[in-house]
């Protein structure tokens, strides 16, 4: 079952590498469901769920994102991330890890649905892949640690092109006073 699992998790990787490279966010969004979806399988198969609820509320959230955006759906995200916590922690007590990717689960959640500047985006979610890095890593995930790196692999890397473009227009303006 542990080959099956990664390559859910492998089929992941490819379907994010794909969706990263989308440039209508309904594409990215559909793309990056389907995504989600299968690390959502790979985790139910490891046994670590708080991350395989965490990427299937993920993965129905782009879905209804789609089509409504707001408070309501935010709460009703934020309310279904907290209900399946507690659940894990009270009812199946689980270890104190779930914590870690509910918190990543729950940052995804807020700033999808809440932040529309993609620089302040890409920093909420710095945070989240990190956490969600920490929580593959701890579940022995090998291909939920790949999907990780590789968002932050992304996020870097586009952050670092953003400041310099940013630093880049802002010395033309510079020169341009003069």
């Amino acid at each position: 079952m542990d080959m099956l699992a990664e390559a859910f998790g492998a089929l992941a990787v490819v379907l994010n590498f794909i969706g990263y490279r989308q440039n209508r966010v309904e594409r990215y969004l559909v793309v990056s469901a389907f995504a989600l979806l299968s690390v959502s399988i790979h985790f139910f198969m490891l046994g670590a769920m708080a991350a395989g609820i965490g990427t299937i509320l993920a993965s129905i959230r782009n879905i209804v994102a789609l089509r409504f955006r707001g408070k309501r759906i935010l709460a009703l995200f934020v309310a279904a991330n907290i209900g399946f916590f507690l659940y894990e922690w009270f009812v199946l007590q689980h270890d104190a890890m779930i914590i870690v990717a509910y918190a990543s689960s729950l940052i995804f959640t807020v700033g999808s649905i809440m932040l529309r500047d993609a620089m302040k985006l890409r920093q909420w979610f710095l945070l989240a892949e990190v956490l969600g890095l920490m929580y593959a890593i701890s579940v022995g995930s090998i291909f939920g640690t790949v999907f990780n790196v590789s968002n932050l692999f992304s996020i870097i890397t586009k952050l670092l092109t953003e400041r310099r473009r940013s630093a880049r227009e802002a010395a033309l303006q510079g020169q341009s006073k003069d």
